[in-house]
């Protein structure tokens, strides 16, 4: 792997090879009581549970589930996601106009689209902040997501220093304009992922951000956080606060080992939302367990950038001796998995490897060199603490061991230092968990091109480049066809190797909270919650509720569960 940054929950980035059974520390309270009343902190406040590890509050270094969960209240970019659809919808862009051609969008800023101190966000802001993001001496995990931009490849790579070649104009302080290299009709999906949202000046200056008062443009402001909690308040600055509600999120940062405790705090009505690390044997009503489908795939991958491993022939074969069977067993896996993209309408049949195929395997290593796998260096299979990883691990370490003359070692590290490991250079095998940022297949492909900072395996593959470059020329089943044609190059050559599509799991009364939808990207806008005694959110679908008296959020839902338990 050449960079640091994952995603783990995106694009962008929560990792579900972890165990269900991880969470969360009872947070401490070392607020006074001039800062927030009693009663307030109990009623109104929402509060939510995020297991702790990687995150951070700048949006340009960040790569975690989680990160894009909170950036939702700190942050906005052009457009946002729509709470139930998850399709892009106005937000500091009020409206835009595309080119006949289809390449070029002229973006129109809202007049009163203004950070929390109260300056506008112009933009300039969007252009600076996306050239920092793209600036190879930033090493952004998401800088490939602009690539579709005329220019950006260029210079992100370093083959290119010039920014006025890169194709983000400012018109003036209200209008931005953006060339894309070729027309792409997911371009605004992709700009709702939180790489494109604006910095303040000053935030684009800081280099500590541990310890920086955080200015944002989002519905919230950063009002305090400690390693165990952040504090949003809602901004009066925010061009739609009149729409926001809730006035105050508490998002407790929890840590391993704690899953009984959080749940039993859920359970009480003292937590409202616990997105992992939840316990649930444990939890009293199993209707408030929100499990539905997700738009992520949890797969292995074999490095492709060191010798013998760099050698399709090698990685393929070594894929085609594990026991497929076991490691995708459908007693273990809700959706197992054999490709990387998950369904979608009208993307074609995909061929991965779905069962062992000894005579092949043996007959390729043969032909590349090593036979019966003599000369092969150590397989270092790095895996995150956790029983299924250990499990297929094992599974591997037994086939290889089994048919080939090789030692296979295997490294447990406990999540998050899972991803610093992976950063490295002595691993073979790693695994992630890889939720898309925007519902189509390139979410998933994009990643693996030469060039990309979150192509962990180092794989470098000029067809499967002009693919993905190609694709972006085409609409419809065409673009899906080509881009299906790059799948299975990775998929065949032994470079990724699917194990299930990873279902999202919360814990989250519907009926105590409403603008809180089940969808494929388990991105759920913090401006759009609200506790379900309200009004329901202007043109977004409302969960009936039940509730009678308003005058008391919390002690309403408490009662609400209480009475479950009794029934």
């Amino acid at each position: 792997m050449k960079r640091t940054f994952l995603v783990i929950a995106s694009a962008v980035l929560l990792v579900s090879f972890l165990p269900i059974a991880l969470v969360a520390q009872d947070s401490g309270d070392d607020r006074g009581e001039s800062e927030r009343p009693e009663r307030s902190a109990g009623v109104d406040d929402f509060v939510v549970s995020f297991l702790s590890g990687g995150i951070q509050l700048n949006p340009v270094l960040s790569y975690t589930s989680s990160e894009a969960q909170i950036y939702s209240g700190i942050y906005e970019g052009l457009v946002s996601y729509h709470p139930l659809t998850m399709e892009p919808v106005p937000a500091v862009a009020r409206e835009w106009d595309v080119s006949e051609d289809g390449r070029v969008y002229t973006f129109t800023l809202r007049s009163d689209a203004r950070y929390t101190n109260g300056d506008p966000v112009t933009a300039t802001d969007f252009r600076e902040t996306w050239l920092q993001v793209i600036d190879p001496d930033t090493d952004a995990a998401y800088n490939f997501l602009f690539d579709i931009i005329e220019g950006v490849r260029e210079y992100r790579s370093g083959r290119s220093a010039d920014s006025d070649d890169v194709g983000i104009r400012v018109v003036d302080e209200r209008t931005l304009e953006v060339s894309l290299r070729r027309p792409a009709s997911h371009f605004l999906r992709i700009l709702a992922h939180h790489a494109f949202v604006p910095l303040h000046p000053q935030m684009r200056r800081t280099r500590n951000w541990e310890s920086a008062d955080i200015i944002g443009n989002g519905p919230y402001r950063v009002a305090r956080r400690s390693e165990d909690e952040i504090v949003l308040r809602k901004s009066r600055e925010y061009w739609a606060a009149d729409e926001v509600v809730i006035p105050q999120i508490r998002i407790l940062l929890t840590e391993e080992g704690e899953a009984d405790s959080v749940t039993d705090r859920f359970n009480r009505g003292e937590i409202d939302w616990v997105t992992g690390g939840m316990s649930l044997s444990e939890v009293q009503f199993p209707e408030m367990i929100v499990l539905n489908p997700l738009f992520a795939t949890t797969y292995y991958f074999l490095r492709a950038d060191v010798e013998p491993f760099s050698d399709h022939r090698v990685r393929r074969a070594l894929a085609l001796l594990l026991p497929w069977e076991a490691i995708r067993s459908s007693d273990i896996h809700l959706s197992p998995a054999t490709t990387l993209v998950p369904m979608i309408p009208y993307y074609p049949d995909v061929s991965g490897i779905v069962e062992p195929d000894v005579d092949e395997a043996l007959a390729l290593l043969d032909e590349a060199g090593y036979a019966r796998g003599v000369r092969i260096p150590v397989i270092r299979i790095s895996i995150p603490q956790g029983e299924e990883s250990s499990r297929v691990a094992s599974l591997m370490k037994e086939a290889w061991e089994e048919h080939l003359e090789v030692s296979v070692d295997i490294t447990v590290t406990p999540y998050p230092a899972y991803f610093d490991a992976l950063s490295g250079s002595d691993f073979t095998v790693g695994t992630v968990s890889w939720i898309g940022d925007f519902a189509d297949p390139l979410t998933f492909l994009q990643m693996w091109i030469s060039d990309s900072n979150v192509n962990d395996a180092g794989f470098a593959n000029q067809r499967y480049d002009t693919l993905i470059d190609d694709s972006m020329q085409e609409r419809g089943e065409d673009r899906y066809e080509l881009l299906g044609r790059a799948e299975e190059i990775l998929l065949q050559t032994g470079t990724v190797l699917p194990i299930s599509h990873s279902p999202s799991l919360n814990l989250i009364d519907l009926k105590a909270v409403d603008g809180w939808f089940p969808n494929p990207l388990d991105v759920h806008p913090f401006r759009y919650l609200r506790f379900s005694e309200q009004d329901p959110i202007p043109g977004v679908i409302r969960y009936e509720s039940g509730r009678s008296d308003p005058s008391d959020r919390r002690r309403q839902r408490v009662i609400h569960r209480d009475n479950i338990r009794s029934n």
